[in-house]
């Protein structure tokens, strides 16, 4: 849909007045003296991956930009700046707390005191802080390593990243991993093999200097609002957006930009130049039609391709062997639609291609990133300013915390730099993804596990399994902020202690994140709030000291961020700046990341193509609908701040998207409730909702569509296919 199409069919406009407003209510509910300490103190912003705050404020960004604030980071703080949960709370039962929904769990209040349920309870009951610890140590001392595993979520520092990693491999075993296997591990797997990377090959900066932007299966408009600035000046200095994404997101259409008078007054600011609406997984196909439209009209750059890459040939011979007939098909886009957009790309000097989880969320998900890279190399867009490629990461620090070693394996070369510097000996084993220590669980094959945030139980597909998997974990030990749904499902059977920590900026010592952008702040922490918590890393020191009393590290030396820091810049190419942040205050960027020449990390020096084929159909005459689960606008991953989402227009999450045409088809109309089937579960009485999406394809919000989901998974990144479930619909009975 260009341009003038889309202007003809706004109907509600992202950003403007209503978030404004929503932010006034909620540093209101705050307390403006909290609210104000929060936001302008010297920490990275806890929200997502695009990352603002540290030593130039709390509302700027990397490029000095103020304000750099948005409703997310607001939500955020508003979690944090709770007083603790009374402690009569926990006089009820795990059953009445199941009967609350996610957004009540999280507007409880703040952990004050460990918690620790029995496995023949079914009540939290609270334990002082030595009690906790010795617990911990005691059932990880009694257990196998190799039937154990150490989580981390997004939002966890560095320096805590680390040391959890450290601490279970001296402990014996490699079972680490994070939410990135549920997000973006597909992201790392398709740039690696492309490029050498497994991150962002531009700053933020380079936005500036583009004059296209590609957003892939993504909807920043939600899920990483500041990212609208970007877009609109993009489109303020005569470039271009396009959108691809089976759903027509109002944001993405329209945003009235906050702190832009000008947007905000017009109304807005015309977001996409072409919204292009495949059906849901039809991505790798009109990637290959775009790239197959450029060979056809002679537009790719020889130069680059012939000075800078390999594997060329094979990749034209694949688009030389799939026919427009079937890429049209498999994509649900016309040819014509296709190469309108492969000409505006072709006229493109700089162009950024972003995506988010409507890319990786599939079972050939590390395939549809080599399909973006592949459409990147062949006009050269990237190893120069103002272009290349820019994956959108959910939580504010899941890229530092994979980078510090939060992962099954880590590179020999970082394995031998950490046995160096601390004198110790790791081991090689190859270790579990994610899915597979649940996998794992499930079989009966995992004792004990350190979950460190998150909301594991929400984040993991097909719900009833999860439980099941979750459960069969004899004790399970949880450092979190706040309750959410994973505290009291999935133990209904089993020995589960919470341990209450610091948020970022109440931390006792300064911490370090890292960005989209592959930028590491400094946040100061210091804000004191609550007197019951502990920071990560003291946590996990504390554990380690008693756990291996005699091993080859000093943990109470561990407890000392700069020492932290000290290990991870000897032991990580690039972050060798980190070694004296905790002094100097200088945030920098990782070396070695940024591709603004064409020279590649990769063993030949070269950029490779890939061969991208075209998923396999897995429509069914059964299940003949396709369905991806998605976010809210007033959701952060799995935490609900609001239940209504103002952009899609529902006060209810419990409801089904559905394209108007396909509604007549089946004879259903507005707010009729049906009932979903996937072969794996069901959801029942969902409230029918007309949406602009592509015929064939449904959305359903997340994480309460995790029922139909399933454990099926891309076997390259390990990543399940949230985004692409075969299901049928039916009326519901009266």
């Amino acid at each position: 849909m260009a341009d003038s199409d889309i202007r003809g069919t706004v109907k509600i406009v992202g950003g403007g007045p209503k978030k404004v407003l929503y932010t006034l209510r909620t540093v209101k509910r705050i307390g403006l003296k909290q609210s104000s300490r929060a936001l302008k103190s010297q920490n990275a912003c806890k929200a997502c991956g695009l990352g603002m705050g540290g030593q130039r404020g709390g509302m700027v960004n990397e490029l000095g930009e103020f304000p750099s604030v948005c409703n997310k980071s607001i939500q955020a703080q508003s979690t944090d700046i709770q007083p603790p949960i009374p402690g009569a709370v926990f006089t009820h039962s795990l059953e009445d707390f199941r009967q609350l929904s996610d957004h009540e769990l999280e507007h409880l209040g703040r952990l004050n005191t460990p918690l620790f349920k029995a496995a023949d309870s079914d009540h939290y009951a609270a334990l002082n802080w030595e009690e906790a610890l010795t617990l911990a140590a005691s059932r990880f001392s009694t257990t196998a390593p190799a039937r154990t595993f150490f989580y981390s979520s997004g939002r966890s520092s560095n320096e805590a990243g680390f040391t959890l990693q450290l601490l279970a491999r001296l402990y014996g075993t490699n079972n680490i991993n994070n939410c990135s296997f549920y997000c973006h591990q597909a992201t790392g797997a398709g740039m690696k093999s492309t490029l050498g990377i497994s991150t962002a090959s531009v700053k933020l900066e380079d936005l500036q200097h583009a004059d296209l932007v590609f957003v892939i299966g993504a909807n920043p408009a939600s899920n990483h609002p500041r990212m609208l600035h970007q877009l609109k000046n993009c489109r303020d200095r005569g470039g271009h957006v396009v959108v691809i994404n089976p759903a027509r997101e109002p944001g993405l259409v329209r945003f009235a930009v906050p702190k832009s008078p000008r947007s905000m007054l017009s109304g807005g600011t015309w977001i996409a130049s072409d919204y292009v609406q495949p059906r849901i997984n039809g991505d790798v196909a009109l990637l290959n039609g775009l790239g197959k439209a450029l060979l056809e009209a002679d537009l790719a750059d020889q130069s680059f391709i012939a000075d800078c890459t390999e594997g060329f040939e094979d990749y034209r011979q694949m688009l030389d062997d799939i026919s427009w007939e079937a890429i049209c098909e498999a994509s649900g886009i016309s040819r014509a639609e296709i190469e309108s957009i492969a000409q505006r790309y072709a006229r493109s000097e700089r162009t950024i291609f972003t995506w988010g989880m409507g890319i990786t969320h599939h079972l050939n998900g590390v395939n549809n990133v080599e399909a973006i890279v592949n459409l990147a190399l062949l006009r050269g867009q990237i190893g120069k300013t103002g272009a290349g490629l820019l994956p959108l990461r959910g939580h504010s620090n899941v890229q530092g915390i994979g980078t510090v070693g939060v992962k099954p394996l880590l590179p020999e070369d970082v394995f031998r730099h950490i046995e160096s510097h601390l004198k110790v000996s790791l081991p090689r084993d190859p270790g579990k993804d994610t899915l597979a220590c649940l996998r794992a669980a499930h079989e009966g094959n995992m004792d004990a596990a350190l979950i460190m945030g998150g909301n594991l139980y929400a984040a993991t597909p097909n719900s009833h399994w999860a439980r099941e998997a979750l459960d069969r974990i004899g004790f399970k030990v949880f450092l979190t902020t706040t309750l959410n749904r994973g505290h009291i499902t999935g133990m209904e059977s089993s020995e589960s202690l919470i341990l209450p920590v610091t948020a970022r900026d109440e931390e006792w010592q300064s911490t370090t994140q890292e960005s989209m952008f592959n930028y590491v702040r400094l946040s100061d922490g210091g804000i004191d709030r609550l007197e019951g918590v502990m920071p990560e890393s003291h946590i996990l020191c504390e554990l380690g000291r008693r756990l291996l009393p005699d091993g080859p590290v000093d943990f109470d030396a561990f407890r000392a961020h700069d020492t932290v820091r000290a290990a991870i810049a000897a032991a990580i190419p690039g972050l060798e700046e980190l070694k004296d942040i905790g002094s100097t205050h200088q945030e920098f960027t990782i070396k070695g990341r940024i591709l603004h020449e064409n020279r590649f990390p990769t063993d030949s020096g070269r950029a490779r193509f890939r061969l991208t084929p075209l998923p396999t159909g897995r429509l069914t005459a059964e299940y003949p609908w396709m369905l991806a689960s998605v976010r809210s606008e007033g959701q952060f991953n799995s935490i609900i701040y609001e239940e209504q989402d103002s952009y899609r227009g529902t006060d209810s999450r419990w409801c089904l998207f559905m394209n108007r045409e396909d509604m007549d088809t089946l004879g259903l109309c507005e707010g009729q409730l049906v009932d979903v089937l996937s072969a794996h579960g069901k959801m029942e009485k969902l409230s029918i909702k007309s949406f602009d999406i592509a015929r064939g394809s449904v959305l359903a919000y997340y994480p309460e569509a995790n029922r139909l989901t399933d454990i099926a998974h891309d076997p390259r990144s390990k990543t399940p296919a949230f985004k692409s479930v075969p299901v049928k619909i039916l009326k519901s009975a009266p």
